[in-house]
């Protein structure tokens, strides 16, 4: 995964914009409660002007009827006021959920479009947080701060207008502690940003601590490491509890000077006033308006580090949510940007190429190996006849599995080509590629969904009941049909309600459901007992015989089950021929094969 980054690359403001793209549908509602809000903000403010009217007026001149008119005015500001912002939540609730959902919605679009290097670098729990805890965060953000922030600024200047129009001499005492409260905001942004961060980077380090401890809860019960698990547990949790103190000194900071010098320029201009009140150089009811005016604006005045402090987690969250849409998807690593066979792949196309799945020269490396290091892969020479099945042999971690990985595109090859039928693989579109070759994978992945549901999503068209029927006979999987609901039953999260055989079963059947043109296996036997392996061997020789397959083999009873044999050694193919041949020829293949077979004993 990506370091935790401690510094933003761009201000707050411009990290924040780059949301507008998800808020433009909504901009009209969003911006009509941001008007109410003002409205009803502003209106809190006429009722000091009502009071300076009450206490000068109809209280000066012992007048009980004023004075009952003016507590109806008071009443009806405060019902208007209380409307208006209940109007100012009814119209951003809905929206607001609306952008939330479209951004989760586009994060996971994002996710499986991804490659698979991506996936690889990244850890799970840090995906999930940005899906839910930092696009949560968005949502309060356009809810509350983002409104607020303009709504408070325009509520405190209105305020000091007013205050400044009643007396400019208590107006410029209350202005007093507005330059080291700016100062204070200033280097709070700078520290929070670098805080807030720390703690979402912590929240999705320990999502994966939680994700993978649920998901292998079977490894940690069979070897007993319950308390190392609890332990680093308690050490992420530990860390992240001390950011979040971090943030809470930081804002407690920030609200100490926010709160106090506005309060102690409130209590000079309240000793100035009852002064000047005294000498006849002010009214009473001016100072009530006053100071009833500057009470009104602590709120908004107190709400800054709150507001800035969500904002700048809100900015974090921004800048974790573009860390992953930004990166490029698979159909734009190509030369055109758009899906499309670069210009080099097109010209391959159309050379002359053998029918039946050939690799050309073909060398890999992935594309985070340290720089100056071996490819895995070096000038890979293969060819697969039509309707051939192929075995591949080879030492563990001679890259076996990498090279299946490079027929469907799961990476793409780092110099020379495969070709399909002649047709070079960058030369069609993944969905047309991945319709022709399916694959299964050594460790077999289902979803939380029916038996039925995970073998059909190896089909391409719509299939029913008998194409799910012929797969799973042919992976041997008819305990399916013995499930409680049958293969309808769900099969729980990662399958692992099943044995391992039963899932790679699964997993089999769900290669050959879809008739596909090529075939990829990558040890597609290896969790199966004898004579399970016997009977799935047997069915799949029939659907062998239809099909261009290639098949990773680690036993003998696999690799018997391929027309010819190729050995990866080195990171190239070092020897093809038939099994016999092999063993008969190279030393390095009869010595694998013998390995295996005292490991099977």
């Amino acid at each position: 995964m990506p370091t935790t980054r401690e510094t933003t690359d761009r201000s707050a403001v411009r990290t924040l914009l780059r949301l507008w793209p998800y808020v433009r549908p909504v901009r009209a509602r969003v911006f009509t409660a941001a008007f109410v809000a003002v409205v009803a903000s502003c209106t809190g403010l006429v009722i000091p002007l009502v009071l300076k009217w009450m206490v000068d007026g109809p209280v000066a001149d012992r007048d009980p009827a004023g004075v009952w008119l003016g507590a109806l005015y008071l009443l009806l500001l405060g019902i208007a006021e209380a409307v208006l912002f209940g109007i100012r939540r009814w119209l951003v609730a809905r929206p607001l959920s609306h952008v939330e959902a479209e951004m989760r919605a586009g994060l996971y679009r994002r996710l499986q479009r991804l490659p698979v290097a991506f996936h690889d670098r990244w850890a799970s729990g840090q995906l999930l947080s940005r899906a839910t805890t930092d696009l949560m965060l968005l949502r309060m953000f356009l809810a509350f701060p983002l409104t607020f922030l303009l709504v408070n600024g325009v509520t405190i200047l209105v305020g000091l207008v007013i205050m400044l129009l009643q007396d400019w001499v208590l107006g410029l005492v209350i202005l007093g502690p507005a330059v080291p409260v700016m100062w204070t905001c200033v280097v709070f942004e700078r520290r929070y940003a670098r805080v807030a961060r720390r703690a979402q980077d912590q929240i999705g380090d320990l999502t994966t601590v939680v994700e993978e401890s649920v998901l292998g809860i079977r490894v940690i019960k069979g070897f007993g490491r319950h308390r190392s698990q609890a332990r680093a547990f308690r050490e992420l949790s530990g860390r992240l509890r001390g950011t979040e103190l971090r943030k809470a000194r930081l804002l407690a900071t920030i609200w100490a000077v926010i709160v106090t010098l506005p309060e102690v320029a409130i209590g000079a201009a309240l000793v100035l006033g009852v002064l000047r009140v005294a000498d006849g150089e002010l009214s009473a009811g001016t100072l009530v308006a006053f100071l009833s005016t500057a009470l009104a604006l602590r709120w908004p005045v107190d709400s800054i580090g709150f507001l800035l402090a969500m904002s700048q987690e809100a900015a974090t969250a921004t800048e974790r949510y573009f860390e992953v849409m930004d990166e490029l998807p698979e159909d734009q690593l190509d030369g055109d940007g758009g899906g499309g066979p670069r210009p080099q792949a097109r010209d391959a196309a159309h050379r002359a190429a053998a029918p039946g799945l050939r690799f050309e020269n073909v060398s890999f490396r992935y594309p985070d190996a340290p720089p100056g290091s071996p490819p895995l892969l070096t000038a890979v020479d293969l060819h697969i006849r039509p309707g051939e099945s192929m075995a591949l042999v080879g030492a563990t971690g001679s890259g076996k599995t990498t090279l299946t990985a490079l027929v469907p595109r799961l990476h793409e090859v780092t110099s020379g080509r495969i070709t399909l039928n002649g047709v070079d693989i960058t030369a069609m579109s993944r969905e047309e590629l991945r319709g022709r070759v399916a694959v299964a994978f050594e460790e077999p992945t289902l979803f939380s969904a029916g038996v039925g549901e995970n073998v059909l999503m190896g089909a391409r068209d719509a299939a029913g009941k008998p194409e799910l029927d012929r797969a799973l006979a042919i992976a041997q999987a008819d305990f399916a049909h013995a499930l409680p609901q049958g293969t309808d039953t769900r099969v729980g999260e990662q399958g692992l309600s099943l044995s391992g055989g039963q899932r790679q079963r699964l997993a089999l059947a769900r290669a050959v459901v879809g008739r596909p043109e090529f075939l990829v296996l990558d040890d597609p036997l290896s969790a199966l007992d004898v004579h399970t392996e016997a009977a799935v061997e047997a069915a799949l020789r029939r659907v062998l015989a239809d099909t261009t397959a290639l098949i990773v083999a680690h036993r003998p009873s696999t690799v018997l089950l391929a027309d010819r044999v190729a050995l990866l050694s080195g990171g190239r193919i070092a020897a093809v021929g038939t099994h016999q041949e092999l063993l008969r020829e190279n030393a390095e293949y009869a010595h694998l094969m013998s390995g295996e077979q005292e490991d099977s004993r």
